[in-house]
């Protein structure tokens, strides 16, 4: 493989430990030698010379065979130079230069500055997955992700990682790496991207496809997307990054491995063992034992499903129970799964093609992830095969496949339309069949259980996860989680992806093969993680990562002071009170009027609102009327005052918003 040379043109120029940006070429230090020491350029004595690659495809990085990392032993009667340059580079799209020098494996403790890890987000929640690597003045991001909103959390779209860390180191942000497409892994990069410098976003084409397809609801912003393959290695700053292709529910997940002058870092992203995919591609268990060889400072893993014990399903099962659940079909197939479980996606429309079945896709997202695989060459469609859903009426009911959202128990997704009888196409009639093919997310549970209900009373045969083997989820068990730590052999281990329990089920499998506990690190997000000659510690020092709430086209205007009045509205409803007043003496012109919203139905509270007016007439009666009035005293009393009444009254504290007009 070749490594291809950051030139983002936000990073200065330079040599050195603090190299990278536009232009610039990176001095890597040969085993055992200190910083600033070029590299041994060539193989092993016999090879062939690994700066003879193909030519560049335009529009695409430059392929090669991957040579091997095995740093060539030093020479003793060979003096070692004190600096030497790396090898021309040849100029590639976008920017990038490809460096004709062998990569080379640091040992640990060669650096001299302290690697930082900071996960900014995914250590206590499922989402807003984000993890920032620093040496020295060098920044590179691993995922950019969104976490979707509680129940806690009216009013919010989406939230995304907080990057005030950032303030004033900006330019030092050597690039954005991404291991996969799903949202809580990309779903911030849209909104911080442009923020930070609009660094260059790296990213395998399925997953640039998808970022790029989600750009253009943001017009605003041009990001500096880099497509790349499994086989290219990335030149950012003092990282060089290199990456393992591994198993998930969707196309082109990766992990991400980063050498530093520190040692080696690998990062899982999402991922399983699938030993029999969809893309017959298993995971590259051959490099990551050649990585694990050589040596890994610290693993990030994921502990989504590490709680979980055994393997997890191969993909390939739950197509073959899909298939049978087509074949034995006598009217039609409703399926309900992930927008971004392309495997799946793939496989049903093969299916149907087999089977002589039409396919109608709806939902949004799924149709959009579809077209980018289709262009992409993923999922090959034969020509009639798809068809709009406003067709489904034009063929035999067992001629027919409708895969589609919903099967959460979205309430306008298109699942909930079709069993509410909403769907301006598709209307259920029974011996329809209805797959469930997903598992249920927590707190999801009540509204799949009323769709459920639903279904069955329009007299729908309903199959289910618990049911059939249907749904194999995308998260390695926790004996998946022993066989990647057996494969790179970390000397630290850091559980990530998942809320605190989570993490530490993760840590109990670690604890299970030997890795002593003082070498697993149990951190909170933002929590600032050193590694320094080769040692790895876990600081008290946290950086900010409070939420940043994404609402409409709002990004960050939304604080906790206006989540906790949503959740009071939401809570115990608002009074609003109208009073007017005299403006010079303040004594009360007309009677109060109140409105209530969300707290009590006025026309079947008659004698509450006559009291309430009664107390309001008590409070507003003045005192002083030589003095002119204070409209924040009165507004505060009223709010106090009347808060307090409702309170004993009802024991409920609805909002108070005072009204006062002086005339």
């Amino acid at each position: 493989m070749e490594p291809i040379n950051n030139a983002g043109g936000n990073a200065p120029s330079g040599t050195g430990g603090q190299g990278g940006g536009q232009g610039g070429r990176r001095h890597f230090p040969h085993r055992g030698r200190g910083r600033g020491h070029g590299p041994r350029v060539g193989g092993q004595p016999g090879s062939r010379p690994l700066n003879q690659s193909r030519p560049a495809v335009p529009g695409r990085p430059i392929q090669s065979a991957r040579p091997s990392l095995q740093p060539r032993p030093m020479q003793p009667s060979r003096p070692v130079p004190q600096s030497r340059p790396m090898q021309s580079a040849r100029p590639l799209q976008h920017g990038r230069q490809v460096l004709q020098a062998k990569p080379q494996m640091r040992s640990f403790g060669t650096g001299k500055d302290k690697l930082r890890i900071i996960v900014m987000g995914g250590l206590e929640e499922v989402g807003r997955n984000c993890t920032l690597l620093e040496y020295g003045n060098d920044i590179i991001f691993i995922d950019m992700g969104l976490q979707f909103p509680e129940e806690d959390m009216p009013g919010i779209d989406y939230i995304i990682p907080n990057m005030s860390y950032l303030r004033g180191k900006e330019r030092n942000v050597r690039g954005v790496i991404v291991t996969h497409g799903h949202y809580d892994h990309i779903g911030g990069i849209p909104h911080i991207v442009p923020k930070i410098g609009n660094p260059p976003v790296f990213g395998l084409p399925v997953t640039t496809g998808i970022i790029k397809k989600r750009q253009e609801d943001h017009p605003g912003a041009k990001l500096n997307i880099k497509e790349i393959s499994v086989d290219d290695q990335l030149v950012l700053g003092a990282f060089q990054v290199e990456f393992v292709h591994i198993n998930h529910s969707i196309p082109d997940a990766v992990g991400v491995i980063v050498h530093t002058p520190i040692g080696t870092v690998v990062h899982t992203g999402d991922w399983k063992f699938d030993f029999t995919p969809v893309d017959n591609k298993p995971a590259d268990f051959q490099k990551m034992t050649d990585i694990g060889r050589r040596g890994v400072l610290a693993l990030m893993g994921d502990s989504t499903n590490a709680g979980q014990p055994g393997h997890q399903v191969s993909e390939r099962e739950i197509g073959n129970t899909l298939r049978m659940i087509i074949e034995k079909a006598q009217g039609r197939v409703i399926i309900g799964t992930f927008a971004s479980m392309l495997s799946r996606i793939k496989q049903i429309i093969e299916f149907s093609q087999e089977n002589g079945r039409k396919i109608a896709i709806d939902g949004f997202s799924m149709k959009t992830n579809v077209e980018i695989a289709k262009a992409l060459g993923y999922i090959k469609v034969k020509p009639g095969t798809l068809i709009d859903i406003n067709q489904v009426d034009d063929y035999p009911l067992d001629k027919v496949i409708v895969m589609c959202t919903g099967a959460q128990g979205e309430e306008r997704a298109a699942l909930m339309r079709i069993a509410n009888g909403d769907h301006r196409s598709v209307k259920l009639v029974p011996g329809d069949t209805v797959v469930f093919s997903s598992s249920v997310i927590p707190g999801n549970e009540r509204t799949v259980q009323r769709l459920k209900d639903t279904l069955y009373r329009k007299g729908a045969e309903v199959i289910h996860y618990q049911m059939m083997d249907v749904h194999a989820g995308g998260h390695a068990k926790n004996e998946d989680i022993k066989l990647m730590l057996l494969l790179f052999k970390p000397k630290y281990y850091i559980p990530i992806e998942g809320n605190h329990f989570l993490l530490c089920e993760n840590a109990k499998v670690a604890t299970s093969i030997g890795i002593p506990r003082e070498n697993i690190f149990v951190a909170d997000n933002g929590q600032v993680l050193e590694f320094i000659r080769g040692e790895g510690r876990m600081t008290n020092e946290k950086v900010n990562t409070d939420y940043v709430f994404v609402d409409g086209l709002g990004v960050g205007d939304v604080s906790e002071v206006v989540l906790r009045d949503r959740q009071e509205l939401a809570a115990d409803g608002m009074v609003i009170v109208t009073a007017l007043i005299d403006a010079k003496t303040g004594a009360l012109v007309s009677i109060p009027d109140i409105i209530s919203r969300g707290f009590i139905h006025t026309q079947d509270n008659k004698k509450l609102m006559d009291e309430t007016r009664e107390r309001l007439k008590t409070i507003l009666r003045d005192h002083d009327p030589k003095s002119a009035p204070d409209q924040t005293f009165i507004q505060g009393k009223i709010r106090d005052e009347i808060g307090a009444f409702l309170f004993t009254k009802t024991q409920r504290r609805p909002m108070v918003m005072p009204v006062v007009i002086e005339v």
